[in-house]
């Protein structure tokens, strides 16, 4: 469970919110996340495939040259994982960070909160 869990936290970093593409992103989507999966931003809760494609794709545009990147290893627990990460242009320092906390139920996200950082550093 802990390799499905690292890779579900990589793999979302990356191919959702790191995804410029729409048909790639809603390709990972249907691959990482349940049906009725949940996402929990500090804005809003939504439920869903639909919502978290329309919101990964809203963030992605207003900094589409933005890079994702992990700090340090993820760590998984049981049905669950984390994984701390900075975005910002490639090649410089983020200009935010956050951690991604997902909720695994067979072998999908079912739920993926975002903790956004006060300071980027």
């Amino acid at each position: 469970m802990n390799d499905r869990t690292h890779e579900l936290l990589y793999r979302n970093l990356q191919e959702v919110f790191g995804e410029g593409d729409a048909t790639r992103r809603r390709a990972a989507i249907e691959a990482l996340y349940t049906e009725d999966c949940v996402l929990y931003v500090p804005t809003e809760v939504l439920v869903g495939r639909d919502a978290l494609d329309k919101f990964a794709g809203d963030l992605r545009a207003t900094h589409p040259h933005f890079a994702y990147t992990p700090h340090g290893k993820p760590q998984a627990l049981h049905n669950a994982g984390r994984l701390a990460w900075g975005s910002g242009p490639r090649g410089e320092a983020p200009e935010y960070t956050g951690w991604d906390v997902i909720i695994v139920r067979d072998g999908k996200i079912a739920a993926l909160y975002v903790f956004l950082d006060s300071d980027p550093t």
